[in-house]
């Protein structure tokens, strides 16, 4: 009897665990921070320094998103990137993204492009509303220029394909449009499976997301399964390049699906950028 009781013992103790670390892997967010060099970087953006935020899917973080709000405060951004799903279509709740959006827009100015979730929740242009009226920039196929201290840099926004009939073609000629602008190039795209497309369309700088980090990360291998990419993505976390490109897939912060992550924790994104110029100085 008692061999039975020390078996049923250890097993409840291995379920508390398992669920104490499946708690801990969804909800302790980490922040991973880059820096980023290039010669073309006017000297006045040595130091800019870029907070991304991807892949929200409504989740609460604390009251009043007062963890994730910290966590974006500490790092003292220039400009906050906010990368699509910033809802979930199957469980939408944007009053729940707006409480982190109305914060984060008294910390620094915010970008937004958005997602696949955005696309297919049939809410977009009520999202699109809320979004404005709290002072973000919408960046539906759009640019927007970031002047400092008599330089300037560009940001581009791409809406997702699935805004689109035809899908990434649609993708294929807004770049197209946008790639003989002269100047140092940063696009907000959500989806990073289109790299080589980005990179053909020599945009020197891509925030992104739509990975997850591949959901469940397995040590030495990476991400295991990506929409849109498959078993053992390639582009799920950390930065990418290709040519003059450099690509920054951010592994999100909330889930939509599938409902856990493993050695795979919600992230904040902060790259600050570096110029050769200022760095000689």
């Amino acid at each position: 009897m008692w061999k039975k009781r020390m078996i049923l013992a250890l097993i409840a103790i291995f379920l508390s665990g398992i669920t104490c670390f499946l708690i801990w892997q969804d909800n302790s967010i980490v922040v991973t921070r880059s820096q980023y060099v290039s010669p073309k970087l006017p000297d006045a953006f040595d130091g800019f320094t870029i907070v991304q935020i991807s892949d929200l899917h409504n989740k609460s973080f604390g009251k009043d998103q007062q963890r994730l709000l910290r966590r974006v405060r500490e790092i003292a951004p220039d400009i906050i990137v906010v990368t699509g799903d910033l809802i979930d279509r199957r469980r939408y709740d944007l009053d729940m993204a707006m409480t982190f959006i109305e914060g984060a827009v008294g910390m620094a100015p915010v970008y937004y492009v958005p997602g696949n979730h955005e696309a297919l929740s049939g809410k977009y242009d009520v999202i699109r509303e809320r979004l404005t009226q709290a002072g973000v920039t919408v960046l539906d196929d759009a640019s927007v220029a970031l002047k400092k201290s008599g330089g300037s840099i560009f940001l581009f926004g791409i809406s997702d394909p699935d805004f689109y009939a035809d899908g990434a073609a649609a993708t294929a000629r807004q770049l197209g449009a946008w790639s003989e602008a002269d100047g140092f190039k940063i696009l907000l795209a959500h989806r990073p499976e289109l790299f080589s497309l980005y990179a053909e369309n020599k945009v020197d700088m891509i925030f992104t997301g739509h990975a997850h980090g591949g959901q469940i990360r397995l040590p030495g291998i990476g991400g295991l399964f990506s929409p849109d990419q498959g078993f053992f993505p390639a582009y799920t976390s950390g930065s990418y390049q290709s040519v003059a490109s450099t690509m920054f897939v951010s592994r999100g912060l909330g889930n939509s699906i599938f409902p856990f992550r493993v050695f795979n924790r919600p992230e904040v994104v902060a790259v600050t950028l570096r110029s050769t110029g200022a760095m000689k100085r």
